[in-house]
């Protein structure tokens, strides 16, 4: 599969898509115009999150990550996680649930 190519993106606000869901994780396709943002958060379970195409910050708990393509950031359970693009953002997001 082509991430790129399969990414979609609105004006509208970020986008996910799921690509694969098992019992213990699910993997997303993230896509964010530039501009755009997903507030801090916490959420149930960890993440990782590999950006594909573009720039911005990628905040893990109190730390705001500044991010490019084949840049990974790993977020812990009940961490807050947030995204924002300063040019269009493509990212793969893994979730764990274990």
């Amino acid at each position: 599969m082509d991430l790129l190519s399969a990414a979609e993106c609105s004006p509208h606000g970020p986008i996910k898509k799921d690509l694969l869901k098992t019992a213990g994780s699910n993997i997303v396709l993230v896509c964010l115009e530039a501009g755009q943002e997903i507030p801090p958060h916490p959420e149930p379970y960890a993440v990782v999150f590999v950006v594909l195409q573009g720039e911005g910050t990628i905040t893990a708990g109190t730390v705001r990550h500044p991010v490019q393509p084949l840049h990974l950031v790993s977020v812990a359970k009940d961490e807050d996680r947030g995204i924002r693009s300063d040019h269009r953002m493509v990212l793969l997001g893994i979730r764990d649930d274990g």
